[in-house]
């Protein structure tokens, strides 16, 4: 059963003057991991600007938003040996999630030069 489902789209410029503009924006949004992947690309600011739009979309999808002591660095996006994203969490998002019981969380990211979007569903 879906418990929810969030999508969110962003334009890729907004990230760029964030990570330009803010120097701790990345160590407050992104998680060391995310940080690496997309610091390893050459069009970095397309990865972060998926990522981002993931943790919107996680947090869409959870009914909540970000409230509760819940925070953007919590909600990893990791890539599998396939390439596939998945969402994992930590601290007090993992114990939500792990609470919540929910049985599959699902992620599509798509990101061109100006855009990327998210989808997020969560089963339960």
């Amino acid at each position: 059963m879906i418990y929810g489902s969030g999508i969110d789209l962003i334009e890729v410029e907004r990230i760029v003057r964030q990570i330009d503009g803010d120097t701790h924006f990345r160590e407050k949004i992104f998680s060391a991991k995310e940080i690496a992947y997309c610091e390893d690309k050459p069009n970095r600011a397309e990865h972060y600007a998926a990522r981002f739009a993931a943790k919107e979309a996680f947090f869409k999808a959870l009914g909540t938003g970000w409230r509760g002591g819940l925070n953007f660095a919590e909600v990893e996006v990791i890539n599998d040996d396939l390439g596939k994203p998945e969402l994992h969490f930590l601290d007090r998002t993992r114990e939500l999630v792990v609470e919540r019981q929910f049985s599959a969380i699902h992620l599509s990211l798509s990101h061109l030069k100006n855009l990327a979007v998210a989808m997020v569903i969560i089963e339960k």
